[in-house]
C-alpha cells in the first residue's frame, strides 16, 4: 500500500470539484431553459389582458403543463399560473398524480397554490429569475 501524499490527495480533490462544477453548470442551464418559459407563460397573461405571472410543469426535462395567469380572463380566483400549468399536467398525463414533475414559476407560489402542488405531488419548485429552489411544496 502507498501512501497517501498531500499532493495526491489535493489532485483527487481538484478533480472531484471540477465534475460537480460541471453537473451544476448543466443544471443551471437546464432551470434556466424552464424559468425562461414561465417568464413567457407571465408574458402571454399580460397580453390577455390577465395578471403577470407565469407557470410551467416540466416531468423528465419536457415541459408538459403550460400556465399563463387566467384570473382576470375566467372570473376564477383559482387560475393562477401555477394551478393552471398543473391542470394541464394533469390532462396530459390523465392523472391527478404530479409524482416527479417540477414547478417552475415566475414569483413564490401564494399558500393555496403551493397547498395545490403538494396534493398533486410536485416533486421540487423553482421561482422567480433567479431561479430560487424553494423545495419540495408543503402546507402552510
Amino acid at each position: 500500500m502507498s501512501p497517501v501524499t498531500r499532493r495526491s490527495a489535493l489532485t483527487v480533490l481538484a478533480a472531484a470539484l471540477a465534475a460537480m462544477t460541471t453537473r451544476v453548470r448543466a443544471a443551471a442551464r437546464e432551470h434556466r431553459e424552464f424559468i425562461a418559459a414561465a417568464f413567457k407563460m407571465k408574458d402571454e397573461a399580460v397580453a390577455a389582458g390577465d395578471q403577470p405571472y407565469g407557470a410551467v410543469v416540466v416531468k423528465d426535462g419536457r415541459i408538459i403543463g403550460f400556465g399563463p395567469s387566467r384570473v382576470v380572463l375566467k372570473k376564477d380566483w383559482t387560475a393562477h399560473a401555477e394551478r393552471e400549468a398543473m391542470r394541464e399536467a394533469q390532462a396530459r398525463l390523465g392523472s391527478t398524480d404530479l409524482s416527479g414533475c417540477v414547478l417552475y414559476s415566475t414569483s413564490r407560489p401564494c399558500a393555496n397554490c403551493e397547498a395545490a402542488a403538494r396534493d398533486a405531488k410536485i416533486a421540487r419548485m423553482f421561482h422567480g429569475a433567479e431561479t430560487t429552489d424553494a423545495g419540495p411544496p408543503r402546507r402552510s
